[in-house]
């Protein structure tokens, strides 16, 4: 069949035939009888029945491939094409020139490459599959649409309200290991997948991950590459799908695929240059890429944006806009007419060997080691708890940003190097590593380093919600008590970075013995969590046998004589207790509370005390106002008319270079500023 539909002055190309410029197959054998040609035209083998199941994943290692398999996936392709075509059209919304791209290569993958049981697809010996361009979800519905997973009629209600075929692909379904959509991001998941497989589960599934060529303009993308050349995960498979369009103009790079490969080539990755739209091509590709070792693997497939939709294909302005519906349907039956078999590859079932893991109700080996009185600082307490943690479960993983060695991490990969994941000064990619890990329920995942770098990983952490993780971060060098090192080291917006995040536990442990007990709440708890630490040594005021609980606060000082409510956290609950000291002196009696946890907040708590001491509150922080323990505390309170808050917190940037305890007191977050406040508010 040749189509001579007119596109931009010259012949569209037909569904299945090679491209003409001469450089996409040179890695690769010609052609054989029987398969599209590269003059344009496409040589069809006989034709074949329309219905039943074709056995031919069991070639998926041969060299070469018989004219029946490279047909059946050609068709395979376009059926892809004309699902993500009809449901965007159905929808009157979402991305099918992007699904049209990359038919070929999710045909290929899908049906030829990758093992796995098409009816348990989150089994843990399955191949994985991360599409970092997540845009064109409907082309990933459509693969497993054709697989069984989805019925085709279900298709029909992508991005309606009811449907978990969204927009983007998230794991509500089954089948998706991590939420995409933020460009850039999945290919660090799919090293953390990779990094599990070979190293912690020591499987042999395999993980592949779609990325666009736009996305790779993204740091995090390079980040990724890096990750994966060091750690040599020769398990890992990045498929570049080179389609020249971004979303509103030309991709940097356009088609010169030559650039990608030197690029990755230099980042240690074995590259190879394909037609994206010679399924042929597409399978030798990958089959090269399973025989490399102690290196990643990239495929970089020169692909047309829009493929096979005259007028269209190739085109700018397209991006994301569904085809009116008169239109889809024309298209539609212009690629059916090219469909000449109705059969399916079954996949190859994956080769079993991922050991079993228990990730659950993990319990203390013992209690902490620390007496009331000792001096420490509460990021040294978390490296112990953490080697600790290590101890009581052997699936526990630790991903540092390179700082270990200021943030006591170090104590972690002494004790368990084999699951200490150094990422370097990368946090974007560390973030996304850390998901990658903790997908299946494979690890517990523990990220550390200072909160502040944390902020540049905002997006990755978003991200992380949306994905459902369970992974635990944990920031360090917290609030103006950092002290000499500057402002640019001090965390004063994390609190209000993961309150904002959902269904994310934020603990904030002020001293050694709530800070172990953190860290084991953190390991049993579902959903993201962070833990502030601080570098200031400060005083234990629990005794080891404490019980601490999730939106449990502890009131340390209390009688009943209070007067007013002080709320503290970290190093300005050691403030809080000296001021109470101080105040006593004066025969003024003030309630303490320590909250552990700013989300969720122990509001009942919080409003008792209030009121037995006539609704007067002072919240102090080393942290800004702006989304802090105070705007938490006013939150909480606020259906309680009676109830004032004064807030003492830092404000401004700390623009001098001096001791904890003079930053303490110079940004009015000291003892001292909290005698004045309860002062005042007992005055007013």
């Amino acid at each position: 069949m040749k189509l001579h539909c007119c596109f931009q002055g010259r012949p569209l190309r037909p569904l299945g035939s090679r491209l003409t410029d001469g450089t996409s197959r040179a890695h690769f054998p010609e052609a054989r009888p029987g398969t599209p040609s590269r003059d344009g035209t496409a040589v069809a083998p006989p034709r074949l029945p329309r219905t039943g199941t074709w056995e031919g994943a069991n070639m998926a290692d041969s060299a070469t491939l018989d004219a029946t398999t490279v047909q059946v996936l050609q068709d395979l392709a376009n059926r892809l094409r004309v699902h993500s075509i009809r449901a965007t059209c159905a929808s009157g919304s979402g991305h099918p020139t992007s699904c049209c791209s990359a038919a070929e290569i999710v045909s290929v993958l899908f049906f030829h490459t990758m093992r796995y049981r098409q009816t348990e697809p989150a089994h843990p010996d399955n191949d994985r599959f991360v599409l970092s361009k997540g845009h064109a979800a409907p082309l990933l519905y459509a693969a497993w649409a054709e697989a069984g997973g989805i019925s085709e009629p279900d298709l029909l209600n992508l991005r309606t309200i009811h449907c978990d075929l969204e927009g983007h692909p998230t794991p509500r379904l089954s089948f998706v290991d991590v939420a995409t959509g933020s460009l850039g991001q999945g290919l660090g998941a799919a090293c953390g997948m990779a990094y599990t497989g070979k190293y912690l589960d020591k499987a042999s599934y395999r993980v592949f991950c779609l990325l666009g060529d736009g996305e790779s303009s993204e740091g995090s993308v390079w980040e990724a590459l890096a990750f994966a050349s060091h750690y040599c995960l020769d398990n890992l498979v990045a498929v570049f799908d080179v389609n020249r369009l971004g979303q509103s103009g030309v991709a940097p790079l356009k088609h010169c695929t030559d650039i990608y490969r030197n690029r990755c080539e230099a980042f240690g990755w074995n590259t190879y240059l394909v037609d994206g739209h010679d399924v042929e091509a597409l399978c030798q590709a990958f089959s090269q890429a399973a025989q490399g070792k102690n290196k990643p693997a990239a495929i970089i497939a020169k692909t047309f944006k829009g493929r096979g939709i005259p007028s269209v294909e190739d085109a700018e302005n397209w991006h994301g806009k569904a085809l009116p519906k008169e239109r889809g349907d024309e298209i539609i039956r212009l690629i059916e007419s090219q469909i000449q078999t109705n059969r399916n590859l079954l996949p190859k079932p994956p080769v079993e060997g991922s050991p079993p893991v228990s990730i659950t109700n993990i319990k203390m080996t013992s209690l902490p080691d620390y007496k009331v009185g000792d001096r420490v600082a509460t990021q040294k307490a978390y490296g112990l708890a953490l080697a600790k943690l290590g101890l009581a479960n052997e699936r526990v993983v630790v991903l540092d940003g390179d700082p270990k060695n200021s943030t006591f991490f170090e104590i972690f990969k002494k004790e368990h190097p084999e699951r200490f994941i150094e990422c370097f000064a990368a946090e974007q990619n560390m973030v996304s590593v850390a998901l990658g890990c903790a997908t299946r329920g494979r690890t517990i995942t523990f990220v550390t380093t200072l909160a502040a770098f944390l902020t540049r990983a905002f997006d990755q952490i978003r991200m992380g919600a949306i994905s459902q993780t369970n992974i635990n971060l944990i920031g360090s060098h917290c609030g103006v008590s950092v002290g000499e090192d500057g402002p640019s080291q001090m965390a004063l917006e994390d609190l209000a970075m993961f309150r904002s995040i959902p269904n994310c536990t934020v603990f904030l442990p002020s001293d050694a013995v709530s800070t172990e007990h953190a860290v084991y709440l953190a390991a049993n708890t579902k959903g993201m969590c962070f833990i502030r630490t601080s570098r200031s040594e400060t005083a234990v005021i629990y005794p080891p046998q404490e019980n601490f609980e999730i939106g449990r606060a502890k009131v340390i000082r209390h009688s009943n004589n209070d007067k007013v409510t002080v709320i503290g956290a970290g190093a300005t609950l050691h403030e809080a207790l000296a001021a109470a000291d101080a105040l006593s002196q004066q025969d003024i009696s003030i309630c303490v509370i320590d909250p552990f946890t700013i989300k969720p907040l122990d509001a009942a708590t919080i409003i008792s005390c209030a009121k037995a001491t006539d609704g007067r509150v002072v919240t102090v922080e080393d942290h800004y106002q702006e989304g802090g323990i105070g705007e938490a505390v006013c939150a909480a309170v606020s259906g309680e008319p009676d109830i004032h808050v004064h807030q003492l917190s830092v404000s401004g940037v700390p623009e001098r270079n001096r001791k904890p305890s003079e930053l303490l007191s110079m940004f009015g977050v000291s003892a001292r500023h909290i005698i004045a406040a309860v002062k005042y508010t007992l005055m007013h």
